[in-house]
This record gives structure tokens, sequence and C-alpha cells, in this order.
């Protein structure tokens, strides 16, 4: 077995069995702000599968949405009791949310891939794999120029998880 596997299978189990180690890390993100700039990705194999490499102009990202629906800004003036709704169904996946929010902060960036590395109970989180535009080393990469030359990537829904809440 490779050294892919055995983080995969080290990831499940602790995602599973809500290792103290998992609860901690969980505890730690919590407190931090909501998009959050990593050194490394906490779930290596799975951001390698999804096209990170350790280079320059290549930025993991943390983002932490919180779970349910989005609560509606309560109106003044008669309504309809059918307008009258409290919360609003978003309409869209979470993991593309977490995406469209990393690249509004991190401008120039745009956002390769993203992946689910946790969740509380009000809170999921979602590591974004991010790709510089600017960078010479990237624009001269084969895999990587396309990528960085697309912009709004995450707004127009073209990363996996966009297209996947499309329907495509």
């Amino acid at each position: 077995m490779g050294a892919s596997k055995y983080i995969k299978e080290t990831i499940i189990k602790e995602y599973k069995e809500r290792s103290p180690e998992y609860k901690n890390r969980l505890a730690e993100w919590s407190k931090q702000d909501n998009i959050t700039k990593v050194e490394r990705p906490s779930n290596l194999s799975r951001a390698r599968e999804l096209g990170y490499k350790a280079k320059q102009g290549i930025v993991v990202v943390r983002a932490a949405v919180r779970k349910g629906n989005r609560k509606r800004q309560t109106v003044g003036g008669g309504r309809k009791p059918s307008k009258s709704a409290r919360f609003i169904s978003r309409h869209k996946n979470m993991q593309m949310i977490a995406e469209e929010r990393a690249s509004k902060k991190f401008s120039n960036y745009e956002v390769l891939n993203s992946y689910f590395v946790g969740e509380t109970g009000t809170t999921r989180f979602y590591e974004v794999i991010l790709v510089s535009k600017q960078d010479n080393g990237i624009k001269r990469d084969a895999v990587y120029a396309p990528v960085a030359a697309q912009s709004g990537r995450a707004n127009r829904a073209l990363t996996s998880s966009g297209k996947k809440s499309r329907g495509l």
C-alpha cells in the first residue's frame, strides 16, 4: 500500500471514531476566522487527488460554513402568508458557498477545487485549493495555466462542486 492509501484510512478512521485529535482540531478551527490560510492540507491524499501540488502559487484555505437554511431579513409592510417565511433555501451546496467565500477573500487567486474536512454541530469545514493568477510558475505550467486564466470559476460554478450543484 502506498502512503496516500494509509493517509486516507487514518482520516476515515478518525472521522468515524471521532478521536480526541479530531475533536481538538475541530475546536481549534471553530475559534479561528471563517476563512483561514493553511500551511499544508489536512487531508493530503484528497488534496493531491484534486490537483494540489506543493509549489509556489498554490495555496490551501480552510473555509467554515454554517449549517442550515439562510435566515431571511425581516421585511416591513403587509405580506401574503406564503411570502413571509423566515428561512430561505440556499439552492446551492455548502461546498460551493465555501469556494465562493474563499475566492472573494483571496481575489488574486482562482479556485481549483475543494473537499470536506470535518463538521461540528453548527459548522461544516472545507479546504479550498486556490491557484495564483499572477505567478509565472503557474502561467508556464500546462495543468494550472488554463485554470488561472479563467476568471470567477467559483461564482460561475465551473468547479466540480458547482457542476454537481447544477446537475452536470
